[in-house]
């Protein structure tokens, strides 16, 4: 089982509070996608640009988001527009010397 790294950016046709306010309500959704670790919103400056950066157990959780509801609506909604998608395997071994996040999934207390 291989963790992997999932990178979504796309243009927002609408402007930064606009969006927080209309889809930030999605995290909630988003922190139960199963084999989802953690996810990071980011946005551009300027507000032009947003996206996410997205940590899974394996492949196969990875996977089955991409072709699962949410990244579908994404796709679809007219607030986004030059949808990137990229995949990477992680370097933990590297990664945890650099402090990155590796390891055991994150637990919340929101769950």
């Amino acid at each position: 089982m291989s963790t992997r790294l999932l990178q979504i950016n796309y243009r927002l046709n609408i402007p930064l509070e606009t969006f927080r306010r209309e889809f930030g309500p999605a995290a909630r959704e988003i922190a139960d996608v199963p084999g989802l670790r953690w996810k990071l919103w980011i946005a551009g400056s300027g507000g032009s640009e947003g996206g996410g950066i997205y940590v899974f157990d394996d492949e196969a959780s990875l996977d089955a988001y991409l072709q699962g509801p949410i990244v579908a609506a994404l796709r679809s909604h007219p607030a986004f527009s030059d949808l990137s998608v990229k995949t990477f395997e992680i370097l933990e071994d590297e990664s945890a010397v650099t402090r990155g996040p590796v390891g055991a999934p994150a637990e919340t207390a929101n769950r």
